[in-house]
């Protein structure tokens, strides 16, 4: 890995934090009138995978989405103004920060239903390969997606076809409050299970940033080459609540120890503190690189609010269903 793509990992990381703790900082303005599910602890997934991954390749995502979106190249002014209901948004101010889309980086959308970006995401695949492009799908999903119908229906469909699909499990160990083990049977393995459902598999952890653009990498470009569809399973854990702004380890479903434990595997601090320590930077460019981030924060925010609220005429337009 050369020094060009590491500092490419750094920025896309210290995007996503910077901007979820803008975020978070502002919530409680109340001026984001949707329900947020932060990313915060778990960049180095979305980082990784993403500089694999090409302009054309298609990426959909879940509730938990402005990480993915962010790397891929999703607009930010538009990621923000959809965030305050605003018609500039990317979603034109319908969506919220659950339903993130931007075409022209081939973002093809996040859902707030668990499991159902994950037929979408097949699609698209399938159409790579009826189209006989080199382009891949990738779909983002989280641990609690494994108890859900569709997965075991996709999995299967993916491996009959052959199809150019990553797929990328986050497993941050909880679904909402519940964790991993009062959901699974005991030393069940995720990746395991695909793998005897077809599908070539593999685990990592997902607070090494380095080793995810690894495995992602060298999966993305088998891919490529097979047409084959690939799982990787990362293990990680989500810093803030469930779904809003805040710390929610006071009520009781994660003990303190455990969130500490994983505080220090904080996946953007160990890796500015690897980079600093190698000297490939200095804490002088580093903070350049906030300072610079924060800059186009400031901005998608004044973008945002100043913008106008849809038309109360155009509520039905783009809707199929009444």
């Amino acid at each position: 890995m050369n020094k060009k793509i590491k500092i490419d990992l750094l920025k896309k990381m210290q995007l996503i934090r910077l901007v979820e703790e803008t975020i978070a900082f502002k919530y409680s303005e109340n001026k984001m009138r949707c329900p947020t599910h932060l990313y915060i602890g778990q960049e180095a997934i979305a980082a990784g995978v993403s500089c694999g991954l090409k302009k054309n390749d298609f990426v959909v995502s879940t509730h938990r989405s402005h990480g993915h979106y962010l790397a891929k190249g999703g607009n930010l002014k538009k990621m923000i103004a959809e965030l305050y209901g605003k018609s500039t948004g990317c979603s034109k101010g319908y969506g919220g920060s659950m339903h993130l889309i931007d075409l022209s980086v081939n973002f093809m959308g996040s859902t707030a239903i668990v499991g159902n970006s994950m037929p979408i995401g097949v699609g698209l695949g399938l159409s790579s390969k009826l189209d006989n492009t080199k382009d891949i799908s990738c779909i983002y999903f989280g641990d609690g997606c494994i108890e859900e119908g569709i997965f075991h229906e996709v999995i299967n469909f993916s491996a009959q076809k052959k199809l150019p699909i990553l797929f990328v499990c986050e497993n941050n160990l909880y679904s909402v409050y519940s964790p991993l083990k009062n959901r699974q049977p005991k030393k069940r393995s995720i990746s395991n299970m695909v793998n005897s459902m077809g599908i070539e598999s593999y685990e990592e952890s997902g607070n090494d940033v380095e080793k995810v653009y690894n495995l992602s990498n060298q999966a993305i470009k088998k891919i490529r080459s097979t047409g084959k569809p690939i799982f990787l399973e990362f293990s990680t854990y989500r810093l803030r609540e469930h779904c809003g702004p805040n710390y929610d380890n006071h009520i009781g479903y994660r003990g303190i120890k455990e969130f500490n434990l994983w505080k220090k595997k904080d996946p953007l601090f160990l890796f500015e503190e690897k980079l600093i320590k190698n000297k490939e930077i200095t804490h002088k460019f580093k903070d350049e690189i906030i300072l610079e981030i924060n800059k186009k924060i400031m901005k998608a925010f004044k973008f945002a609010e100043s913008s106008p609220f849809p038309k109360q005429i155009d509520a039905y337009k783009n809707t199929y269903a009444k």
